[in-house]
Parts: C-alpha cells; structure tokens; sequence
C-alpha cells in the first residue's frame, strides 16, 4: 500500500505540471462546427443578405414611441431564401404579439423592439437574435433553445427586447420583417 501512495503522490504533481504548462490556451478546433459557420455565410452572402447578432433581453420597463410602426400580418416562417441559406434552422416563437417598434429612427442611434414572444411549450428559452439585412428588407429572428431535462421555464409567453446595434442599418427605407412559426409581423421603418 505505501507504494501506491508513493506513485501517487509522484504521479500527482507531474501531472498536473505538464498539464498545465502544455496545455493549449486557444479553444479546441471543431471542424464541423467551423465548417458549417463558414457554409452557412457562404449561403447567406450568395442569397444577398448580411448577418449581425443583436442583443436580445427581457425588457424590464416597457419601451414609450412617440411615433410606433404601422404593423401588418405576414406568412409565418422564414422567407425561403433565407430558409435555403441557413444550415441549422433557428427555434423559432410560436407567434409575436405586442410588438414595439418605431416607424423612424436614426442611423447613429441603437433601434429597440419590444414583443412578447409566444412559446410552442414550457421547454424553450430565450438563446439569442439575429438580424437579417437584405437591400431594402430586414428580417428579425429570435433564436431559442430548448431547456434540458425536466426543467420547465416559467411561462408559455416571454418578452423581449431586440437592440440593433448603432451603425449597422444605414440610411434608407426598409421593410421590417420579425419572424415567428405561425405568424409574422412586418413593418416599415426609415433609417434617417
């Protein structure tokens, strides 16, 4: 038994040394993930639209306009160019309701969306968003994940504030589209 104890305590600390000293300080290469990054700007550059990821949160006071969009219903779904130009297809919300949005913002300024977000079950969370940016048309995703094992969120309903970032709509007059699975909603919004 001292024997054991002894290659332990040797075997222990030199280990741990080397491991430390060798190991790589970058993330690990994974070629499948890398591969389908890199399929799917491809796609998205070869379909004419831009990817930016936004910051997508759970507001904690309601968003006030003074001049809110004139929202219409659209198909549910992603557009299908956009739908061929993903590999992995988002989580999408059931629906969007109470939705937001100024009519009319300024380039230099961040745009903020506010909706509720209704859930196909009790098993999806909020991940993160992306927007979509095609000449003349925008195509907000909300991406959500689906919660492991037995744990449940809170409420089929979820809201949500998107915030595209400042300097990435340049100026100009765009159709807004914010996607769900059953059914979208859209809008125009000018970017002074």
């Amino acid at each position: 038994m001292k024997w054991i104890v002894i290659a332990i305590l040797v075997f222990v600390p030199v280990y741990t040394y080397l491991n430390w000293h060798f190991r790589r300080r970058e993330p690990v290469y994974e070629p499948y993930a890398e591969a389908r990054d890199r399929g799917t700007v491809e796609r998205l550059l070869a379909a004419g639209y831009r990817r930016v990821t936004l910051a997508a949160t759970r507001p904690t006071e309601p968003l006030h306009l003074s001049a809110p969009a004139h929202l219409a219903a659209a198909p549910g779904g992603l557009p299908a160019d956009l739908a061929t130009a993903l590999v992995v297809p988002p989580l999408l919300p059931a629906s969007v309701a109470h939705i937001a949005a100024a009519r009319e913002t300024s380039a230099a300024q961040p745009y903020l969306v506010d909706f509720t977000a209704a859930l196909t079950d009790e098993k999806e969370e909020l991940l993160d968003a992306q927007i979509y940016v095609h000449p003349g048309w925008l195509v907000l995703v909300p991406n959500f994940e689906r919660v492991p094992g037995a744990l449940l969120v809170r409420s089929p309903e979820t809201e949500v504030r998107l915030t595209v970032p400042a300097g990435v709509l340049p100026p100009g007059r765009y159709r807004v589209t914010l996607v769900a699975m059953h059914e979208s909603r859209r809008w125009m919004l000018t970017v002074k």
